[in-house]
């Protein structure tokens, strides 16, 4: 008599190998020792996802779904500013633990950017997630949806460099300072006092 397959168990396996990309990350990645970190087997894997290019995006994807949870959380908190807000996701996102997820991360996004059409979903969300996560606030103030999307185009920008810079050089204190200085002049233009760089504010 066949076995039955284990609907969940795929399940686990992704989550282990998501966890094994959040440690060490995906640059030579090789099924063998994958498969032993996730008390698994090569073929096992394989099995299951078909190749080790679907069990990448796969779990690249499950990254992914669980830094938006982490997100959505942090959304649904009351801020004054916009740069009240991006000072509590620089602190986030800026943690030892997250700084070596960008770290990561910055492996996956080269390898999306050789393989663009295996991997235009996640060079999609990465953009897209972060300027409808960032846009959002400015468009329920009443600033067009090019001018938020503009905004927040620069934000990101400026998250991925100061990210960049910090887990390059370890230097907390310069990089905390330049955020800092950044994001105050990020608030005085989106609060309106030079709406024209933002695009016209909606009327009626």
């Amino acid at each position: 008599m066949a076995r039955t397959a284990n609907p969940v168990r795929p399940m686990e396996l992704l989550d282990r190998v998501a966890d094994y990309f959040a440690t060490h990350g995906v640059a030579d990645l090789s099924l063998r020792p994958l498969a032993k970190a996730v008390k698994s087997s090569p073929r096992v894997l394989l099995y299951y996802f078909g190749s080790k290019e679907d069990l990448v995006l796969k779990a690249v994807a499950r990254l992914r779904e669980r830094q938006r949870v982490t997100y959505q959380h942090m959304k649904a908190l009351p801020y004054q500013t916009p740069g009240e807000a991006c000072r509590a996701i620089w602190r986030h996102m800026s943690s030892p633990q997250n700084a070596r997820l960008f770290a990561i991360s910055l492996q996956i996004f080269t390898l999306a950017l050789r393989e663009p059409q295996r991997f235009a979903d996640y060079l999609h969300g990465s953009i897209e997630d972060w300027l409808g996560f960032l846009a959002a606030p400015l468009t329920q103030k009443g600033y067009s949806e090019t001018g938020a999307r503009a905004y927040a185009t620069v934000v990101v920008a400026g998250f991925r460099g100061f990210l960049l810079d910090y887990c390059a050089t370890q230097d907390r204190a310069r990089v905390d300072r330049a955020v800092e200085l950044w994001l105050q002049a990020l608030d005085r233009v989106s609060l309106g006092n030079e709406p024209a760089s933002l695009g016209e504010r909606r009327t009626g």
